[in-house]
């Protein structure tokens, strides 16, 4: 269980394919305080820590997740969005983010608005997700606020601490990214299936 408050940016440092497997090694400031077994948001993604060396780790991604997310695109060098497990007893600063990404998505318009950001990003609405206005939503794991809400697209600001100390100043129009909608948003959807 994840946050959505963005602790540091990893590197890509090497990525090794292994059968239908990505193994991903990663360099973090937080590394040394990292165990093995433990779960860790890479862009959104939850993958568990497999091998610590030094400032390194390495985590694996596995067919299905590579399908449904952008870490098949990543390279050396590639900047991640990092955050570590909640602690039980913790402030939940963002919204209640599961790491587990629900489809992808592509910036179609990155606006400056004197101080802030306005992104903009369509997604394909036949999965059966929905944004609302105010409500949550995980981007490449950060946790927003909707700020626009159509069909198949949404829009998000972003503040400059959020700017410089994610991924979002390197985000451009086309880029894709994942998107973990909010689970409870989820729940009252499938709900609301099943009872028509």
């Amino acid at each position: 269980m994840f946050t959505g408050i963005i602790e540091t940016i990893g590197t890509v440092k090497s990525l090794h394919e292994e059968g239908t497997n990505l193994h991903i090694e990663v360099t973090a400031s937080f590394t040394q305080e990292l165990k093995i077994d433990q779960s860790v948001a890479h862009n959104g993604v939850c993958l568990t820590v497999v091998s610590l060396k030094g400032n390194d780790y390495k985590v694996t991604a596995i067919k299905e997740t590579l399908d449904k997310t952008t870490l098949s695109s990543l390279i050396n060098g590639s900047n991640l969005n990092l955050e570590r497990g909640m602690r039980l007893g913790d402030r939940l600063d963002g919204h209640i983010v599961q790491g587990h990404v629900d489809q992808t998505a592509t910036c179609t318009s990155v606006k400056e608005e004197n101080g802030s950001w306005r992104f903009t990003f369509k997604y394909d609405s036949s999965l059966g997700n929905v944004t609302i206005e105010k409500g949550s939503i995980t981007i490449n794991g950060v946790s927003l606020t909707v700020v626009d809400s159509g069909k198949d697209f949404f829009s998000v600001a972003i503040i400059p601490y959020t700017y410089e100390h994610t991924t979002f100043s390197s985000l451009k129009e086309g880029h894709k990214i994942n998107l973990e909608f909010d689970v409870i948003g989820k729940y009252v959807a499938r709900l609301t299936q099943l009872s028509s």
